[in-house]
């Protein structure tokens, strides 16, 4: 197990590499100067000229990789030029908005989805089946942008139920600040008993969590329904039936059991998924993340922020897989990774 874990590391620093490498060179082509919005709107060829040897892009551009290399690995992912800040320190601001509202987008996929999948098996063939299934079949097909401006014509502009734009209400965070933990609003407001601000991140973060869901949703729909008949078909659960064991039982202790071991696997699948996803849906619906600030950096032609947050995105859909896997492999004692003994 250790040795796998150790592949696995070995591996995530590999593609953390490629991912840094090709984001580096891509972002060093897209059009427009980085020194005249460094140097400012209004500058001089002097400063221009300063702005570039500041920058560093009076130098080769493999001079400049490697410079940037060796001062990722010390941690230092370099300077906003869009704002002049560290991007360490920005990003760091912005990634708890996207890992909470990723993580709470997966928790719907997982609450609704499954008890969907399980229902549209045990009855198969029935409307409700068919209608499970056209919904997941619609979930996939569904462009996100698309769902995101029908929810806010609807939800927001119709009936009113969710704020349109934003993280949490601005007088909330006057009247009840929330006092910080983790960076997570849901969470930290909870746990402190700060009600008023739980309540109101929870209701900013309807609309932009349903739309990210939405797709995830139905796959976890759909991967649940074919795992539970799969199962339903085996030796064990006819044999259980046989014996006359309530169909409730059979249903929830044998067969649920084993059918939501696939769809675990589902769960890296859909944080890779959502992260992709976040760049849209938070564009749409002005939420503080990262991927908001990747949009910003690339019409900035802010390459350090571009290259610090692609990597961050990197980093996190990696490691949750990994995360994962390792969850997997105690789940079910059948799977032997290399390393591994028995």
């Amino acid at each position: 197990m250790k040795k796998y874990i150790g592949k696995r590391l070995a591996y995530t620093l590999l593609v953390l590499f490629g991912v840094c490498t090709i984001s580096f060179f891509v972002s060093r082509v897209i059009p427009g100067d980085p020194a005249s919005m460094w140097a400012g709107p209004k500058h001089t060829q002097e400063q221009l000229d300063a702005a570039r040897k500041e920058l560093g892009l009076d130098r080769p551009l493999l001079v400049q990789y490697l410079n940037y290399m060796g001062n990722l690995v010390k941690g230092d992912l370099g300077v906003s030029i869009r704002t002049k800040q560290p991007v360490l320190e920005e990003v760091g601001r912005r990634y708890g908005a996207t890992f909470e509202l990723v993580t709470v987008s997966i928790l719907i996929a997982l609450a609704v989805g499954i008890p969907l999948g399980v229902i549209s098996a045990v009855r198969k063939d029935k409307p409700i089946d068919h209608t499970s299934r056209a919904f997941s079949i619609s979930g996939v097909a569904m462009p996100v942008f698309w769902l995101g401006l029908i929810l806010q014509m609807t939800l927001h502009g119709k009936l009113g139920w969710f704020p349109l734009q934003g993280r949490i209400g601005s007088m909330i965070l006057i009247d009840h600040p929330i006092t910080f933990i983790t960076g997570f609003y849901l969470f930290d407001s909870l746990v402190t008993g700060n009600w008023p601000a739980f309540f109101s991140s929870l209701k900013y973060m309807a609309l932009p969590a349903l739309t990210m869901s939405f797709a995830s949703l139905a796959i976890v729909t759909r991967i649940t329904r074919s795992s539970m008949l799969e199962v339903m078909r085996e030796d064990y659960v006819q044999t259980a039936t046989a014996y006359g064991v309530s169909r409730r039982t059979i249903l929830y202790k044998y067969a649920l059991k084993n059918a939501l071991i696939p769809t675990i696997t589902i769960i890296g699948l859909a944080y890779g998924l959502m992260l992709g996803g976040s760049v849209l849906v938070e564009s749409i619906f002005d939420w503080p993340g990262l991927g908001s600030y990747i949009v910003l950096s690339i019409t900035r032609n802010d390459f350090p922020g571009i290259v610090g947050s692609t990597l961050i995105f990197a980093a996190t859909y990696l490691t949750i897989n990994l995360i994962v896997d390792l969850i997997y492999f105690f789940v079910d004692p059948r799977i032997k990774y290399p390393g591994s003994k028995g």
